[in-house]
């Protein structure tokens, strides 16, 4: 019988990355990515799908990315490896199948800080200063990757102190809503109301969740950095768990807070539909809620940016990427090569200004990664892995697995074509790397 040992003979020996990470520094870094820029924009786009009741898709959405989180669990704590999916693909399917689920992540993750860098230099700094938007975004992603390389504990540090200034924004708004209904001003019947002139309810909240599914998935970058982590096997369910909660609670709140306060149609037909709360409440200077989000969407661009660097260093150590991104800086022991082949190319994105087109297929690529994670968990178990590793009962990857299914029949068919064009390319790239390897072992 074949050991796991034998099944990962491909995956490339290298310089182990400094475990510098503690449970509550876990915690934040996963809180501050579940509650990146995507609040500060999701609120008018759910209530645009499912109407008044925007707190329900956010409350299923939750419940959907749980199952998946505890299959995230299983694996980061039985692997403490940089790699995530692509490292559990590989093992459970082989590097074709790591490659393919790779390559969406970072594909995924790319788009993702290129997509945050240009709205970090869109309408929420104009409030401070107009400058070029490629201009921004390419001074921002070097001041990320400078960052990055300077190490994860500075990285995750900084990240402690964004996450507080974004949640004590989220807090702002729900109080401001509160004060609002206190006051007679809000409409709390609007909190029922579920469904559009296009959809009936049962419509309305599976849609609805689609987009909300979407502000809950940056749970996944943390498993790039469980190598990082001290005492994986404790911290990780711990902090994934408790900053999913923490997110989930505060994304009820300010959904009930923002349809309480603002019409449904004027949340829906809004960019920053937080902000609407803000005016219509008064009391808080709108240029302080846009340094917020600001500090939102910084935060959330370093952490995406985290992931991919990580992932692409687990890639390379894993056979499935040229080994030279495996560097690593001797001192700080960060994966510099790593960083910038993530860099740059997200520079070229942001400047380009192509990331519009890519973004909605984020959703749909992420959706096909944790399909695979799923999967992967169940194939798996057959292996022990680090002893005394979290294990979750068999229906939540079962039911993790259906969820993702489920969510995908949602999504239109345009962007699945973007998808599928992604996907095609993944392939191809898997299928080189596949020759390439046969060609090496003889």
């Amino acid at each position: 019988m074949s050991t796991a040992k034998d099944k990962t003979a491909t995956v490339a020996s290298g310089p182990a990355l400094k475990p510098a990470l503690t449970t509550p520094l876990l915690y934040f870094f996963i809180l501050g990515d579940v509650l990146g820029a995507g609040v500060y924009v999701l609120v008018g786009q759910v209530a645009a799908d499912s109407g008044g009741a925007v707190w329900v898709p956010l409350l299923v959405a939750l419940l959907l990315a749980l199952l998946t989180a505890a299959s995230y669990a299983e694996l980061a704590t039985k692997y403490p490896r940089a790699g995530g999916a692509s490292h559990y693909a590989t093992r459970a399917f082989g590097p074709f199948m790591g490659f393919v689920a790779g390559f969406c992540m970072l594909a995924a993750g790319v788009v993702s800080v290129a997509a945050l860098a240009r709205g970090f230099g869109g309408d929420y700094l104009s409030a401070f200063v107009t400058l070029p938007v490629g201009l921004v975004a390419v001074v921002f992603l070097a001041l990320l990757a400078l960052v990055n390389a300077r190490g994860i504990k500075e990285s995750t540090r900084a990240n402690v102190v964004a996450t507080l200034i974004e949640v004590g924004g989220l807090a702002v708004i729900v109080v401001l809503g509160a004060w609002l209904l206190l006051r007679g001003d809000g409409d709390p019947g609007r909190l029922t109301q579920l469904g559009t002139a296009e959809k009936g309810a049962a419509t309305a909240v599976l849609s609805g969740s689609v987009l909300a599914y979407y502000s809950f998935v940056g749970f996944e970058t943390s498993v790039n950095v469980a190598e990082e982590t001290r005492d994986p096997r404790r911290s990780y369910p711990r902090a994934l768990f408790g900053a999913l909660a923490t997110a989930g609670a505060v994304y009820v709140l300010v959904g009930i807070a923002a349809s309480a306060a603002v019409p449904t149609g004027r949340l829906a037909e809004s960019s920053g539909p937080l902000l609407e709360v803000v005016e219509a409440t008064g009391g808080v200077p709108t240029w302080l809620f846009s340094a917020v989000a600001l500090v939102a969407v910084a935060n959330g661009a370093l952490l995406t940016g985290i992931m991919s660097s990580r992932l692409t260093y687990g890639m390379a150590r894993d056979g499935l990427l040229p080994s030279g991104l495996a560097k690593v800086l001797p001192g700080r022991r960060t994966p510099w090569a790593a960083i910038v082949a993530t860099t740059v190319p997200a520079m070229i994105l942001a400047l380009t200004g192509s990331v519009a087109t890519l973004a909605s297929t984020l959703v749909l690529l992420l959706l096909v990664v944790f399909l695979i994670v799923n999967t992967a968990v169940l194939v798996l178990r057959r292996e022990p892995g680090e002893a005394g590793h979290f294990r979750v009962a068999t229906a939540f990857p079962v039911l993790g697995g259906a969820s993702c299914v489920l969510l995908a029949t949602q999504i239109e068919a345009q962007v699945w074509l973007r998808g599928l064009l992604v996907l095609a390319v993944g392939v191809v790239l898997a299928t080189v790397a596949a020759a390439r390897r046969g060609r090496d072992a003889r």
